[in-house]
């Protein structure tokens, strides 16, 4: 208690001291009528533990409803849009109830508050004490001192956007940058930090014509990164990971140390290493910068939460490497060659064409989402070109053309094309992998006639829809669909992949037999073939396993391919051990005490391994039964 708030022999007790001397006092004079016991729930500060309590004090305030009504039709007339839309129904619920905001805190760091008192208790106002001596007219013996209060942090960052720009003065950069086109932040602090900045931006910067100047044009919105479980992360709850560790790599001491040093409740360090431990038990490996920024915009979806998942993190690091291999299988085979830089004497084989039509598209579906601040969607679009299409096909396409005895033209043109579409990926990427695209983009550039210090000073892809080639993309997709098959019935059948298939096609169109006739270079290399025969409608089929590619069968000849007996063995050893392991879950979701006790999580994981077990057995007694009927 304060000196001014109690009688002298209560003044610097602490509360709860004071309260039962002074009821001690009160008993020995007589002053008690009664006590009563009475429960109550008393708050105490999630971080201290101590009783929280209500105290009146003197603070400052901002009169907000005054401020709120241009930020609030600002949002509604469209000149400021939320994406995603739905959030400006919280701006519009904080903002149409606003309250008087108290700008006032008691700590000992911050802007302090420009006020200072006299003796009397008078207050001045002004930016210095000077100035407040000078526009008050108050002499040098006045004696003055300064509000010992700072300013809350939030009425700091309101005036983010232009007091960084060299405002009050009207600098060129405050003409240039203000309004700013798009403000990033998350939903939990749409009230304490957007729309303070709207207030503030709309009171002190004005257009040529007096009304209020907007401070941006977008608010983007995107959701809270929690941990796996969903959890919000927190010094206090031992779950925080630092993109630093991320990037350069954690040992697990050294993690430990940084989550279990400074918490506010140190009784809580050993559960903290505890979980740690069992979390990582190896430390946290070094993913690269690059990942960790497409794993965020791959996670950047519209929801309100982003759970932390380690495992899209490992797989887009192995999309890094697979960039790098890509782009060291097209220099192995570009550099010191002709690359048809400077001429177009080139043949364009139906993958060049193919590829080259599938870049535009995939450009279109990068510019839209980006454009609809839908990042997760392009990282998505990306990924699946460049892993889906790119790597895992068109690389595999060339092959046959680089390495056979293509005429120099069409080789000319397949790494011509491998170049070019390689740089226009990395331009189409380098956004979201800045580092990576970067450090492939310098070794490319001189291969493709392009100059400049940086890629990022290239200019983004555009699609050009002339380039767009359905025929190419009809003869590809058809192309894949024979090697696809094949290779399903090799791992189906477990055929080695070196083994050399026969292969027959039967209920063949006149198309499909110009595409076998004009392919077959294609389908012999990559499909590892011994033969390629076209069957009569009318022929018998010999004992084969089967794929569909439309309405034409692609049929494997088995025998001298497979031990019969062997392999149905293989087989049914492997439903057996899936059948225990359907049998093993069954039983443990089927104990209601488990389901009851055991976290949501827990049940949702075992739930999963039950279905992918069945449908693991269901597609081995579909290979069995085909073993059966050859």
């Amino acid at each position: 208690l304060g000196q001014e708030a109690a009688p002298s022999e209560y003044a610097g007790l602490e509360r709860f001291v004071a309260r039962k001397k002074l009821v001690k006092e009160a008993e020995e004079n007589g002053w008690l009528d009664k006590i009563e016991p009475y429960k109550l729930k008393a708050p105490r500060g999630d971080r201290s533990g101590v009783i929280v309590e209500p105290w009146l004090t003197d603070q400052w305030y901002v009169k907000a409803s005054v401020l709120a009504k241009p930020a609030i039709e600002a949002v509604e007339d469209g000149r400021v849009k939320f994406v995603p839309e739905q959030y400006q129904n919280m701006y519009f619920a904080w903002m149409r109830d606003i309250q008087d905001w108290c700008i006032s805190r008691q700590l000992w760091w911050g802007h302090r508050i420009p006020a200072w008192y006299d003796d009397n208790g008078n207050v001045y106002v002004g930016r210095h004490e000077a100035e407040v001596r000078q526009q008050y007219q108050l002499a040098d013996n006045v004696a003055l001192r300064q509000d010992e209060d700072v300013l809350d942090t939030w009425f700091s960052s309101a005036l983010w956007t232009f007091s960084t720009l060299g405002w009050p003065e009207d600098t060129q950069a405050l003409r240039t940058f203000h309004p700013t086109d798009v403000l990033v932040t998350g939903f939990d602090i749409i009230f304490f930090w957007v729309a303070r900045m709207m207030m503030m931006g709309m009171h002190f910067m004005k257009n040529e014509d007096g009304t209020p100047q907007i401070p941006f044009k977008t608010v983007y919105v995107h959701g809270l990164v929690r941990d796996a479980d969903g959890q919000k992360m927190s010094k206090s709850k031992g779950n925080v990971l630092d993109p630093l560790d991320i990037i350069d790599g954690i040992d697990l001491e050294s993690l430990v140390g940084k989550r279990t040093t400074g918490l506010m409740k140190p009784q809580d360090a050993p559960k903290i290493e505890k979980n740690t431990r069992k979390e990582y038990p190896e430390g946290i490996n070094a993913y690269g910068t690059d990942a960790l920024r497409f794993t965020f915009a791959s996670l950047a979806s519209t929801g309100r939460d982003i759970n932390w998942d380690m495992k899209r993190l490992e797989g887009y690091r192995n999309f890094c490497n697979k960039l790098w291999n890509a782009a060291r299988f097209v220099l192995s085979n570009c550099e010191g060659q002709d690359v048809a830089v400077d001429h177009d004497n080139v043949e364009l084989s139906v993958a060049d064409k193919w590829i080259i039509s599938r870049l535009q598209q995939a450009e279109q579906n990068v510019i839209n989402a980006l454009d609809s601040f839908r990042f997760d969607q392009a990282a998505q679009a990306i990924y699946e070109f460049v892993w889906n299409e790119y790597c895992d096909w068109y690389l595999e396409l060339t092959k046959p053309v680089l390495n056979g005895d293509s005429s120099p033209a069409a080789k000319a043109g397949t790494r011509r094309t491998l170049l070019r579409v390689l740089e226009t990926m990395l331009r189409l990427m380098h956004p979201i992998m800045p580092y990576i695209t970067e450090e492939i983009w310098q070794r490319v550039k001189g291969l493709v006639g392009k100059t400049g210090d940086s890629i990022m000073l290239q200019a983004y892809p555009q699609p050009d829809l002339s380039k767009i080639d359905p025929q190419a993309e009809a003869d590809v997709e058809w192309i894949k669909g024979v090697i696809a098959g094949i290779r399903n019935i090799r791992g189906e059948m477990n055929i080695s992949p070196s083994k050399q298939l026969p292969i027959l096609c039967h209920n063949v169109t006149p198309q499909d037999t110009v595409r076998l006739t004009v392919y077959a270079a294609q389908l012999t290399f990559l499909a590892r073939l011994e033969s390629l025969t076209i069957l009569e409608d009318e022929a018998e089929l010999p004992p084969a396993a089967t794929a569909l590619v439309g309405d034409m069968a692609v049929l494997v000849p088995l025998k001298g391919f497979i031990d019969k007996d062997a392999e149905a063995a293989r087989l049914n050893k492997e439903i057996a051990r899936l059948e225990q392991e359907v049998a093993r879950i069954n039983g443990k979701l089927g104990n209601e005490s488990f389901v009851a006790k055991a976290p949501a999580a827990v049940v949702a994981q075992e739930q999963k391994r039950l279905e992918e077990a069945n449908v693991a057995k269901g597609k081995l007694q579909e290979q069995l039964e085909k073993l059966k009927n050859l």
